[in-house]
């Protein structure tokens, strides 16, 4: 009788040697941007900012609450990732300097072509960008370079820029012209130039260049948009009450977007040929 109780004494001392399972230890999902996590400005409703008028490509009809142009597609991108469908969404008027003024936000986040700086960044907290800002040329319709399809076409075209831009930087290291490029103090001594017709284009940035052809210079037309090389990029980033407990959601909503390909479906859709601003390479 004594051998099965070795063998139960050994069993029972086995099962006491083996591993036990840490639970505490287990990965678990984190629930901290789970959307009745979200500390919102109002209950329930993500609140997004934005200037009036809501100006086209950005925005359509002045409308920012359709999803369509592009912040508004990007926005309603975001507001899914963080959980929310669109009715679920509502749109503040928000003005473009008070957005990242000091103080308490009536937003959840603001969009409205925001670059991010660091003295801004004193202010208000940022997403991670959402859109890296490019360079444009414009000409009026009739100019030699009007009708370029390629960087390699604006090699012989008198440029007009602004002194001290990236812009400036773009023009001598991307398209490199065969001579120097009119340099103007102020954007408008540029725009103005090219009403005269002292250039054959000017290269701007390309929210600068939208304005440009739809609201300064008649009979303007975007040439094509191209990327700018070296520096430091312009970023517009999604703006937020400095401290927000949101960041860190909002970034990964952001990164999400961008590793699916969505922000780039999104730019192409509404900032590309469709929006007559091809690319130029």
């Amino acid at each position: 009788m004594a051998r099965p109780l070795i063998l139960l004494a050994l069993a029972v001392a086995v099962v006491g040697c083996a591993p036990v399972e840490d639970t505490a230890a287990a990965p678990t999902t984190s629930t901290a941007c789970a959307k009745e996590q979200l500390q919102l400005v109002t209950p329930g409703k993500l609140t997004v900012g934005t200037d009036k008028p809501a100006y086209e490509p950005w925005f359509k009809d002045d409308d920012p609450g359709n999803g369509q142009g592009f912040e508004s597609a990007v926005a309603f991108a975001v507001a899914g990732e963080l959980g929310f469908d669109r009715t679920e969404v509502q749109w503040n008027t928000v003005k473009f300097d008070s957005a990242y003024a000091p103080g308490k936000k009536q937003f959840d986040f603001d969009i409205n072509q925001v670059s991010i700086t660091p003295d801004r960044a004193k202010a208000v907290d940022f997403s991670k960008g959402y859109y890296t800002v490019k360079q444009a040329v414009v000409a009026v319709d009739g100019s030699k370079v009007a009708g370029a399809k390629s960087l390699a076409e604006l090699k012989d075209a008198k440029i007009g820029v602004q002194v001290g831009t990236t812009s400036l930087d773009a023009v001598k290291s991307v398209i490199q012209p065969g001579k120097d490029p009119n340099v103007y103090n102020e954007q408008v001594d540029a725009v103005n130039a090219l009403k005269n017709k002292q250039v054959d284009a000017i290269v701007v940035d390309l929210p600068t260049a939208f304005y440009v052809t739809s609201a300064q210079v008649e009979n303007a037309k975007i040439v094509g948009q191209f990327s700018s090389t070296g520096g430091t990029p312009e970023e517009f980033g999604l703006v937020m009450e400095k401290g927000s407990p949101l960041r860190s959601c909002v970034d990964k909503a952001v990164d999400t977007l961008k590793s699916k390909g969505e922000l780039a479906r999104i730019e192409q859709e509404w900032l590309g040929s469709a929006a007559g601003a091809p690319e130029l390479k």
